[in-house]
């Protein structure tokens, strides 16, 4: 059977890379994808989205448009790591869209899409959270219809934006705490701590562009990005944040993962949007997320080439 999949997105190198993998992967339905601010500014996410809907082939797929800042602060500042347009300044490289966004809000076509699944819908966040702390607030009665949320963000042992919070969280921490501790919604954290020692190298990117037309145009998004992990991981490569949460949607298990309680540091201070797992043998009772502990490194890298160099060169 084929994985029913929605994405909520704010593209994003590493976003580009995620959606490339769903729409290459032949047991996900890619049921629909919704754009939130984070990486840049909200009319840039949604831009990105519909371009690389083009790229792909999959203008049948619905994009709506979310939330544009957090639930209750501003956003302090946007990313600067994927260049000025969210894709290291080369969007117009990708194709014009020839469909438009759908003409519902975000929350609308998640809450439309969960109720008209005929069974549960596994939902992948890898922005911030606004926009599943509002569905899950507004439409608790859509929840047995979510199968899991895979939530790329966090990192248990420090941040990328601060010292201790992952951009993601930071963005939002009110959502992610909303999300993180106080829904009851099956969920794994997809955290940074993994995600970074995923990362591919300049020779992988390379290899993955001489695939393919597309994988081309993909790779082709990255040097902004490239630079900044350069500096972030001191190697030729690159983490693809994103793409690895996909991949463990796409293949439940592909990441180990251990069952902890999690919450979101929302207080003003060095620590604000940290994630926080109580990983005591004698933690409390109650809500856990799934937390990603380990994988067999290689073998995610392998996963993501052998999906995306099948992505093929379009018509």
């Amino acid at each position: 059977m084929t994985t029913p999949l929605i994405i909520d997105t704010d593209p994003g190198v590493d976003d580009a890379f995620a959606l490339a993998l769903a729409v290459a992967s032949p047991e996900v339905e890619l049921l629909g994808v919704t754009t939130v601010f984070g990486n840049v500014a909200l009319p840039d996410t949604t831009e990105n989205a519909l371009r690389l809907r083009a790229l792909l082939g999959r203008e049948d797929v619905p994009v709506a448009v979310g939330a544009a800042r957090p639930l209750v602060h501003p956003q302090p500042r946007l990313s600067s790591a994927h260049g000025s347009d969210g894709l290291s300044g080369f969007r117009h490289t990708l194709p014009e869209p020839t469909a438009p966004v759908d003409a519902r809000d975000a929350v609308t076509l998640l809450r439309e899409l969960l109720e008209a699944a005929d069974r549960p819908v596994t939902v992948v966040p890898v922005g911030p959270l606004t926009n599943i702390a509002l569905l899950l607030a507004a439409h608790p009665h859509v929840k047995p219809k979510i199968a899991r949320l895979v939530i790329m963000g966090g990192g248990l042992e420090g941040g990328n934006i601060t010292a201790s919070a992952e951009f993601n969280l930071w963005c939002d921490p009110e959502a992610a705490r909303r999300v993180l501790a106080d829904e009851d919604v099956p969920t794994t954290l997809v955290t940074m701590d993994l995600t970074s020692r995923c990362a591919v190298s300049g020779e992988w990117l390379d290899d993955l562009a001489r695939t393919s037309a597309r994988a081309a145009k993909l790779v082709g998004l990255t040097p902004d990005y490239l630079a900044t992990y350069r500096r972030f991981l001191g190697i030729d490569g690159m983490a693809v944040h994103d793409a690895v949460a996909v991949a463990e949607a796409i293949r439940p298990g592909l990441l180990t993962t251990a069952a902890y309680p999690v919450d979101v540091e929302c207080a003003f201070g060095p620590s604000r949007g940290a994630v926080v797992a109580d990983r005591r043998l004698d933690a409390p009772a109650g809500r856990r997320v799934d937390v990603t502990t380990g994988a067999d490194l290689p073998a995610v890298r392998d996963f993501l080439f052998e999906r995306l160099g099948a992505l093929g060169d379009g018509e």
